[in-house]
């Protein structure tokens, strides 16, 4: 259904030929094969890399409103990005113009998720308390929005209009060799929260409990904060930030399958964060029209309202 969306109309059966190389029609072919296949599977990745990020931050801060930014990934991804976008009015000539390449903002992104990451990692390596890395997460968010918002002051319209639009979001501008490297860099994050099933079913009885059956808490702390920032950083720097999803398909899921056990809750997540990614996505292509709405407007107005019914539907099944 995602893939038969968009701007130029094809039918189902043609679709099936261009996606085999069959098809009659060479520009429905070419249209299908470079820009809605790696569309839809950006979607996928989005959404269940987001998804399953924010499953691991509510877990391990045992908090139901943390999500795959409250470490200041996103944060820092947008600093290093405002960096570019809004400091190329810096520079003139030829190195403005390098500075405002495709390449070039999303390993400003990237660059910006790291260095928030290796400050994340050097704070929890100082602090016992995992209330403590939320908290200092949290500063860290505040003090690159500030340094942002400095930028923004000095910057012109123009410049300002690029970096908003690049806060909205998008999932169709990569092509298969970036969404090659996505996916690698996804998949390092995935086996990594594979690995930490079973550390994360024990969080669930608090740290203290954990310790006693012999968690290295330390260690598997490690591997989460690790994990979220592969997946929600790498999808930052090349689709922007995607509200809404890491912090409600978590809750939503768990409404679902009403279970805590992570061997069950990780493959639903990814499952299901990824068909919400592509619904929004569908939504957000509006049909025949060359128009796309901001991939983030569509989730917070999709979900949010999904996640309000399930808790009011679970609050009358209580009581």
């Amino acid at each position: 259904m995602n893939i038969s969306l968009g701007s130029v109309s094809i039918p189902i059966q043609d679709i099936f030929h261009s996606i085999l190389g069959t098809s009659e029609h060479e520009s429905w072919q070419y249209i299908i094969q470079n820009y809605r296949l790696p569309k839809a599977f950006t979607a996928i990745l989005v959404g269940s890399g987001l998804g399953v990020s924010g499953l691991l931050m509510q877990t391990l801060f045992r908090n139901p409103l943390a999500g795959p930014f409250v470490l200041g990934i996103s944060s820092g991804a947008s600093l290093g990005v405002a960096l570019v976008i809004l400091g190329a009015g810096l520079f003139g000539g030829a190195f403005s113009v390098i500075l405002m390449s495709k390449w070039s903002i999303v390993i400003a992104a990237s660059l910006g998720s790291f260095l928030v990451l290796l400050a994340v990692l050097l704070v929890a390596s100082k602090v016992r308390d995992t209330m403590a890395i939320l908290i200092i997460g949290l500063m860290f968010g505040s003090i690159t929005a500030a340094v942002v918002s400095v930028l923004s002051y000095f910057s012109s319209a123009e410049q300002l209009q690029q970096y908003i639009f690049w806060g909205f979001g998008s999932l169709g501008n990569l092509s298969w060799n970036e969404l090659l490297i996505l996916f690698c860099i996804y998949t390092i994050g995935l086996l990594l929260t594979v690995a930490s099933i079973k550390a994360l079913n024990t969080l669930l009885l608090g740290e203290n409990y954990a310790k006693s059956l012999g968690l290295n808490l330390k260690q598997s702390r490690y591997i989460i904060i690790l994990a979220t920032s592969l997946l929600a950083g790498t999808i930052t720097a090349f689709a922007g930030p995607i509200a809404f999803i890491g912090l409600a398909i978590p809750h939503i899921t768990r409404q679902m399958f009403n279970t805590s056990n992570h061997k069950i809750l990780v493959p639903a997540v990814f499952i299901i964060g990824a068909i919400v990614m592509l619904i929004c996505d569908s939504i957000a292509q509006l049909p025949t029209s060359d128009y796309t709405l901001p991939i983030n407007a569509i989730t917070s107005l999709i979900g949010a309202p999904i996640v309000v019914w399930l808790l009011v539907r679970q609050r009358k099944m209580v009581f």
